[in-house]
């Protein structure tokens, strides 16, 4: 085995990264350091840091990335209106890349010459993550438990951490229901219970949302504004990324908005079934067409969207940080220039309904579509040779098979 000096561990305090800590300090026989990354989880994450104290850890960090998350990667994602599969808001993926770069800058920060991860080698986490940091900096070494250790049931996670005593909490020690990852972007829940995708996932499954059949009966009627292709305002009132974001959750969540049970492809070549919940995501990738529909040109606009998949997948499966991911965000950074405005939607029993749209930059013209008497000079007869010279082809086409 290669010798390591120092790892940093991507650690949440939970049952199994509380087990992989044990694991490397056994394994490797040195520190480890633990980076846990608030990513607006929605729990209480100073308890890692005495479960990680307990471990013997010296160095902990905690770190508030909720403002980063959303501004440095939800934002530039939601400018392509990146949807995974045609309706994925990628809400796990997106959150990797920020992770594994705060991982590889604490290695430098410590000198440690390793990171490591809980993600198991079923998934897409350990791509990501792994991606990431070889192109971060390729000189240090990933460490994936899950791929490594001999360990491979619950029974035997649950058997180590009592040789080794560390807690279990009692709901852990039955068999988990399914499992659950967060953040300020979206709810993801998978496996165990949710497995057979024929099977309807259980009420209890959705926390964020409630269900759309007992949602209020009275839509509720919300603005964005748009700066730039970001939203920096709800109901005229200025708000930073995060909390802007947490701020439609709420609104979404109570009216049922962003509910999603879909089976996707995995990268790793398998089908997944997940339940995610994306209220604020889901009004905001509402709001943004709308606002694109009236500012941005035809052409441009359907450029966004053919590239848009292709951007998707690169962000799913690992490659925020290639180069083909920044040559296709500086195309979409620059199509927003005059992306600002703002947006009027409906909140109501499970929908976000764009209801009206303005902006100062409105490529939309009022005289130009009139149906009554114009002031812009446009003449109907134009559009007969426009329809010749567009049916050239089709008629020749026609001429040859004996149409």
């Amino acid at each position: 085995m290669t010798k390591i000096e120092k790892i940093v561990l991507s650690y949440s305090g939970g049952l199994d990264t509380s087990i992989i800590l044990k694991w490397l300090q056994e394994t490797y026989g040195c520190e480890v350091v633990t980076f846990t990354a608030d990513l607006g989880q929605g729990e209480e994450l100073e308890p890692a840091r005495a479960k990680a104290e307990m471990s013997g850890v010296k160095d902990i960090r905690i770190v508030d990335l909720r403002e980063e998350f959303v501004r440095d990667f939800v934002f530039p994602m939601l400018r392509a209106n990146a949807l995974y599969e045609g309706q994925y808001l990628l809400g796990t993926s997106i959150a990797r890349p920020l992770i594994a770069r705060h991982l590889v800058g604490l290695a430098r920060e410590v000198g440690a010459d390793a990171v490591a991860h809980g993600a198991t080698g079923k998934g897409n986490d350990q791509i990501r993550f792994e991606l990431a940091v070889n192109a971060l900096d390729p000189s240090i070494k990933v460490i994936a438990p899950w791929r490594q250790w001999n360990i491979r049931s619950r029974m035997q996670l649950l058997e180590y951490a009592e040789k080794h005593r560390i807690p279990v909490p009692s709901d852990k020690r039955g068999e988990a229901p399914f499992s659950i990852d967060a953040n300020l972007l979206h709810t993801s829940t998978e496996g165990k219970s949710l497995e057979n995708p024929a099977e309807v996932a259980p009420d209890h499954v959705y926390q964020r949302t409630v269900d759309p059949v007992d949602a209020p009966d009275t839509p509720e009627i919300i603005t964005v504004g748009f700066e730039r292709g970001d939203p920096v305002s709800v109901n005229g009132k200025a708000m930073t990324p995060a909390a802007l974001l947490t701020e439609l959750n709420g609104l979404g969540g109570r009216h049922g908005v962003g509910r999603l049970d879909l089976v996707e492809n995995r990268f790793i070549g398998m089908k997944s079934r997940g339940i995610y919940e994306t209220p604020g995501g889901t009004i905001l990738l509402a709001a943004h067409r709308g606002i694109e529909s009236i500012t941005l040109d035809r052409a441009a606009a359907h450029l966004k969207d053919e590239i848009m998949p292709r951007y998707a997948e690169l962000i799913y499966n690992g490659f925020w940080f290639a180069p083909e991911r920044e040559m296709l965000q500086a195309l979409i950074d620059h199509s927003q220039a005059f992306v600002s405005g703002e947006v009027t939607l409906r909140l109501y029993k499970g929908s976000a309904s764009v209801i009206s749209r303005a902006s100062p930059c409105s490529l939309y013209s009022d005289d130009l579509v009139t149906f009554e008497e114009s002031t812009i000079a446009f003449d109907h007869h134009d559009a007969e040779g426009f329809i010749r010279l567009n049916g050239l082809r089709l008629r020749s086409w026609a001429a040859r098979n004996g149409r």
